[in-house]
């Protein structure tokens, strides 16, 4: 069994829990929205946490729009395919799940990708927030609605999201 590590970072969005193995983030969850209440981690320190930590840092100064970051990412290929989809989503634009469905090549799996979209694991790294509704309705966010909303003004320094929506 792997030894897991754990750090906080504590964002404009509340408490952030990153968790690593040796090589790479396990997870980056908003501590807060955790469906099982568990107490915090003793926290650890490493290049890795050190170096995700700046790169937050970086990002909410708007100074990041691509994390660089290793990240070991567990899913069946379809949830993997959605999630690298996500990366591709430009800093400040959005897309709607129809679409990213289409990209994935099944106009029927928009239900399924809405699914994986919710099983991200490394908010705000892989930006699942910027998949919005058909009708740019801010829907399903695992880090609650309120959050999804701050992420997209933030990135689009206030304009309006629902104008760039990216296809």
């Amino acid at each position: 069994m792997e030894s897991i590590l754990y750090n906080y970072y504590n964002s404009p969005l509340g408490e952030i829990e990153l968790a690593a193995n040796n090589d790479a983030l396990l997870w980056v969850k908003f501590l807060e929205t955790q469906k099982a209440t568990k107490p915090k981690q003793t926290e650890t320190e490493s290049f890795l946490f050190k170096k995700t930590i700046e790169q937050f840092d970086l990002y909410f100064k708007k100074d990041l729009e691509v994390f660089d970051l290793p990240l070991a990412i567990h899913g069946t290929e379809f949830q993997k395919n959605v999630w690298q989809k996500l990366t591709l989503i430009p800093y400040s634009k959005t897309i709607n799940y129809l679409t990213l469905a289409k990209q994935i090549g099944d106009v029927n799996a928009t239900r399924a990708v809405a699914s994986s979209n919710g099983k991200n694991r490394f908010c705000i790294i892989i930006p699942c927030h910027r998949v919005i509704g058909s009708d740019c309705s801010l829907t399903g966010y695992a880090g609650d609605i309120w959050r999804k909303k701050w992420l997209l003004e933030h990135e689009t320094r206030n304009k309006n999201y629902q104008t760039d929506l990216f296809l």
